[in-house]
């Protein structure tokens, strides 16, 4: 009996091995279209394990490999530039220019973004403007199928699951439709939100009852203000590089010049 007990162990633990190596098999992430409807599949039962419901799950499935996303991916050079280079690419004269002017336009969103939040108009308005030229444009891929295709690629697997099981838990929720666009990475909006900080935070900024940062430049500039302060903004304290607050602006762009290209452009802004 113990041998023949032992003999059903050892089977039973072979099928189990056999059942997780079919799994990571199906779940195995590529370089090219050729394996992503299956991977598809595979994330799908993940997802809903997870709490996706219907509407997201249905988003997954109508989502395609996204050829022009991985190819941005693999060529990001700007943040490569100098600094004056990077100024002079992103239209920092400029963005700096029109920016003061809609500070004047947009006087009392601002200053109560700001009693809210404690940040200013100047840096908010330097991201919005880098971002997508104050949401003149917002990009032209498929948020999920960009998001998607970054989940199932291998450079950055992990990062961009992570991404994804947010999208479509907004797309649940009602905040991101599945035909949006933006851009290539999946960034929403006209401050560019990834979909995990729209989870984490996305605010209703101009009060209508939902978080709308496509349309609503209100929902999107609280919602910078709402991150900003997430990673570390103090009230009244200064932006530049070595004080309190460029800490915030570090997180908001992992490259030195993007952060110092936000702190000038504000400061004129702010005229400080």
């Amino acid at each position: 009996m113990a041998a023949l007990a032992k003999v059903k162990v050892v089977a039973v633990a072979a099928a189990m091995m056999g059942l997780a190596a079919g799994v990571a098999e199906a779940a195995r992430c590529g370089n090219n279209a050729a394996g992503f409807e299956a991977w598809k599949a595979e994330f799908g039962q993940e997802a809903a394990a997870n709490g996706v419901g219907k509407r997201g799950l249905s988003a997954l499935a109508g989502t395609s490999y996204a050829t022009k996303t991985i190819w941005a991916d693999r060529n990001q050079k700007s943040f490569k530039l100098s600094l004056d280079q990077f100024m002079a690419k992103r239209g920092g004269k400029t963005i700096a220019s029109k920016g003061k002017a809609l500070k004047k336009q947009n006087a009392a969103l601002f200053d109560r973004i700001e009693q809210r939040y404690g940040v200013p108009a100047g840096p908010l308005i330097a991201i919005w403007g880098m971002e997508t030229g104050f949401g003149s444009f917002m990009g032209n891929a498929n948020i999920l199928s960009a998001v998607a295709t970054l989940s199932y690629d291998c450079r950055r697997t992990e990062y961009f699951t992570e991404q994804l099981h947010a999208a479509l838990k907004l797309v649940d929720r009602g905040t991101l439709s599945p035909s949006a666009i933006g851009a290539m990475h999946g960034e929403i909006g006209q401050t560019q939100f990834l979909p995990l900080n729209v989870v984490r935070y996305g605010v209703d900024g101009d009060g209508n009852g939902s978080i709308d940062l496509i349309r609503s430049k209100a929902d999107a500039l609280a919602s910078t203000a709402n991150f900003l302060r997430g990673h570390g903004w103090r009230a009244g304290a200064g932006y530049q590089p070595g004080q309190p607050n460029f800490v915030a602006l570090q997180g908001w762009n992992a490259a030195s010049v993007y952060q110092q290209a936000i702190a000038i452009i504000g400061a004129e802004i702010d005229g400080d």
